[in-house]
């Protein structure tokens, strides 16, 4: 028989065309749900993986406390509806509102100056009676979307007034959120501004210019500073000159980093966090703890993650189609690594101690639901894409 010639009574399983429609159905819904829900897939697939990073890190530096890991999955669910919510919303919407949100941010970090709940030598917090939170990490995204919106207003690169003004926007919330006080946020809030500026395509010039002055003005910086902050800083040269007190935190939290090796003491085994010696271990320095029970191995897959988070969100502002949507959504991907890289900074001892949680691994609801917010808007950018003509 010719081997060519079809078998009328074995047909090939590719010519039937029933279950080819059969096999694919599955991916195809699939793929169609998650488009009608304005959700990326690759990016909640990231973030389900920190989740359940998160979960399995806090249950161990947290003793074993199956409170702590209920708490943190409730944030994680108040994060997760502010995200999918924030999806829903049409980038221009964000647009119409950028200043409103800018506006009523900078009034409540007013508010906090004057009425704020202080908590651990700060006054970061409004108290409402049945939650409390920071207004600051509101900022942390009105920031970038509010400058991102001026900026796009006019052909890029802007101009020096047009910088200029940007600036203002920038440093009017760093400076109320420096008086709480809470460099780390900060910190933070002025770098997704200034992303936005850098993204917006200013010469090296300006930069190099921009980072002079920078450098100028540390004495002017250091003198403002209040005495807790210069001994952080000072300590991060030199922690053993007060190891019970500035250069307690860094010194064990170096001894954890160093005691886990290539691949760790394993998860439930790490003994600075069980022995209580390394302070703020479900928090700031959630990162050593990973250090020490899963080595070096388990901190390069952790930041390969991150790397990869980013990446799609660059990709995401790379294929947006509004000049604001790409400096937006560049900003908070890119924040997100600042916020990565100044917490292990911090960590391993070549950054102050500034107060900066790990992104989604941390305990904590306030910088849980900034960050699902910020990958919410970075989903609406994406999946509300005109179709473009071929």
């Amino acid at each position: 028989m010719n081997p060519l010639m079809n078998d009328r009574r074995n047909p090939p399983r590719a010519m039937s065309p029933f279950l080819h429609d059969r096999r694919k159905a599955p991916k195809l819904q699939w793929s169609s749900l998650l488009q009608r829900a304005h959700l990326d897939g690759w990016l909640l697939l990231g973030i389900i993986i920190f989740s359940i990073l998160s979960m399995l890190v806090l249950y161990s530096s947290g003793g074993q406390d199956t409170a702590i890991l209920i708490r943190q999955a409730i944030r994680i669910g108040i994060a997760a509806i502010f995200m999918i919510l924030l999806a829903q919303i049409h980038p221009d919407r964000l647009k119409d509102i950028a200043f409103w949100v800018y506006a009523v941010g900078m009034l409540l970090l007013l508010v906090v100056l004057l009425f704020g709940t202080i908590g651990k030598g700060a006054q970061r917090w409004l108290d409402l009676g049945f939650f409390r939170f920071q207004p600051s990490e509101i900022m942390k995204l009105a920031v970038p979307l509010v400058v991102a919106v001026y900026l796009a207003e006019r052909p890029l690169s802007p101009t020096y007034p047009r910088l200029l003004v940007a600036l203002i926007l920038i440093a009017a919330p760093v400076f109320l959120i420096s008086q709480q006080p809470d460099l780390g946020t900060a910190l933070l809030v002025g770098s997704s501004g200034l992303i936005v500026i850098f993204l917006s395509g200013i010469s090296w010039r300006v930069i190099t210019g921009f980072l002079a002055l920078c450098a100028a003005a540390v004495p002017v910086l250091w003198y403002f500073m209040y005495d807790y902050q210069r001994r952080r800083v000072m300590t991060l040269f030199n922690p053993e000159s007060d190891p019970l007190g500035a250069g307690y935190h860094i010194i064990q939290s170096k001894i954890a980093i160093g005691s886990g090796g290539l691949h760790g003491r394993g998860w439930l085994h790490g003994t600075q966090s069980h022995l209580q010696f390394l302070p703020e271990q479900t928090t700031d320095f959630v990162f050593a703890v990973i250090a020490e029970e899963f080595g070096l191995v388990g901190v390069i897959a952790l930041i390969v993650l991150y790397l990869l988070v980013t990446a799609r969100g660059m990709y995401i502002a790379a294929q947006a189609q509004a000049t604001y949507m790409k400096l937006l959504a560049g900003s908070i991907a890119l924040t997100f690594l600042v916020y990565v890289f100044v917490n292990v900074g911090m960590v391993i001892g070549l950054l102050p101690v500034v107060g900066a949680p790990l992104p989604l691994i941390s305990y904590g609801g306030t910088s849980m639901v900034t960050l699902l917010a910020g990958f919410g808007i970075l989903m609406s950018i994406h999946t509300h894409r005109r179709m473009m003509s071929p």
